[in-house]
């Protein structure tokens, strides 16, 4: 038998592979922190803009998700998400494990961990394969999607 929060991850998963946000939205508790090595660390409103506007924008995006193991506290899972990078029109497979806590049948703390390195050669091409390693290419990549993510709060304010 699947413990709660296993079937919590599964479905988190499963509406971003539906991009329904909202869907997505609804696991977080109101104290919710996010991490990962894009956006860096969010509190919950803005996890749940950064996710509303990544389904917004992937109009191709696939995920798969595995290894979903989760007891009262915490969890873990491994996901791939699969997309065209629609700055670049590149395509993306990025494998990202991740890590959450749990309270009360709720999300409070997401980690996502992947190699930017690795991400920025496929999002960027031969660009991020070059020189995706240097410090301020990832902070350039942080600065640009931070923006990304301020304009796009401005223009759902409901988010």
């Amino acid at each position: 038998m699947r413990h709660a929060n296993e079937a919590l991850i599964q479905h988190f998963y499963d509406a971003l592979d539906r991009r329904d946000s909202a869907a997505m939205a609804a696991c977080y508790a109101d104290q919710a922190r996010f991490a990962d090595p894009v956006f860096g660390e969010l509190d919950a409103p803005g996890v749940r803009a950064m996710w509303a506007m990544l389904c917004e924008r992937a109009s191709d995006l696939q995920v798969a998700v595995s290894d979903i193991e989760a007891d009262d506290r915490r969890g873990s899972a491994r996901w791939i998400a699969s997309y065209t990078f629609t700055r670049t029109g590149r395509p993306v497979r990025n494998v990202i494990d991740a890590a959450f806590a749990f309270e009360r049948g709720k999300i409070v703390s997401h980690n996502d961990r992947f190699d930017l390195w690795r991400w920025a050669g496929m999002a960027l091409g031969l660009k991020g394969r070059l020189f995706g390693w240097l410090p301020s290419v990832h902070n350039a990549i942080r600065r640009d999607a931070g923006k990304g993510l301020q304009a796009y709060r401005r223009r759902h304010p409901e988010q």
